[in-house]
This record gives structure tokens, sequence and C-alpha cells, in this order.
């Protein structure tokens, strides 16, 4: 049952990611690097573990949806589809809010009701890290990973005086 319920959502996105990426990310633009060439970069660079990530799960770039492929590096967020739901629940309490995030919190919630507790896992673990759900990742290539990662998973600190 439950194979036939993430065929669904995979329908579903497949369907919904095409008209996401036309109407929302109209004015993004595609990165200039192809996943070989995030290969080259240096070992312990974002870029290099994101060519990683692709040639380990066989994926390829989807153009103006790179920095999805990011969040799942930095939140640890694995790649099926309940954890593909999870993730949407981190960005949420990350700060993140849109149409299609909130589609896809609502749809994978109705569909994969087994995974709630994850899902309210994933959201606090969105709140208590740096907002990040913003960030121009292409940008951040070159920097080393580990040492983005910590940053990221920090909670920004209120100093007082």
């Amino acid at each position: 049952m439950k194979k036939i319920r993430v065929q669904f959502l995979l329908f579903v996105y497949d369907k919904t990611q095409k008209l996401y990426r036309k109407y929302f990310k109209k004015k993004k633009r595609q990165w200039q690097f192809n996943e070989k060439q995030l290969l080259e970069f240096q070992e312990d660079s974002l870029g290099r573990k994101l060519g990683e990530f692709y040639h380990k799960h066989g994926f390829s770039m989807i153009p103006k949806m790179e920095n999805h492929d990011v969040h799942h590096l930095i939140t640890g967020c694995g790649t099926n589809f309940e954890d593909e739901i999870a993730m949407q629940y981190l960005l949420l309490g990350n700060g993140k809010l849109n149409a299609h995030l909130l589609a896809a919190i609502v749809l994978g919630t109705f569909i994969l009701p087994e995974y709630v507790k994850i899902y309210i896992k994933a959201y606090r673990k969105g709140q208590n890290m740096r907002t990040f759900h913003h960030w121009d990742f292409e940008e951040l290539l070159w920097q080393n990973f580990d040492h983005l990662k910590n940053f990221v998973q920090q909670k920004d600190t209120v100093v007082l005086y």
C-alpha cells in the first residue's frame, strides 16, 4: 500500500515541480556548473560534496532547484519520500514559507501520516538551525563543507550588552 502512495506522490511531484520552477522561480537563473564540474572542486568543499551527492545517488541537477540538493547535504535529510517531506517541515521550521512547500507538507502528511513524529522532529530541527533557506549556495561552493554545515547547525545567538 505504501508503494502506491509513494507512486502517487512521485506523479504529483513530477507534474508540480515543473510548474513551480516556471512560475515561482522565474527570476532565478540556473547554476553555472554541472555535476562533472562540481567533482573538480577542492576535496573538502561544498561544491565537491554536492558533486559526490549527485554521483552517489545517480541524480542530475534540476535547473533552478540546485539549492534544494544542498539542503539535503547540510541538513542530513535523506532522499526517500518521507525524508523529502521531513525536509519541507525542516525548511518551514527554518522560516521558509511558500505555496509549494505548504502543499508538499499537507499532501505528504496526508499520504504518509505514519511519519508525523519524524516530521515534527524535522520542524524543530529547522527552528534550531541558523536561518539558511534563502541563501544562494552557488556563491558558497568553494567553502569548506564541514565548516559551513557546522555554522548552519548552530542557532543564531542573541548577544546582550
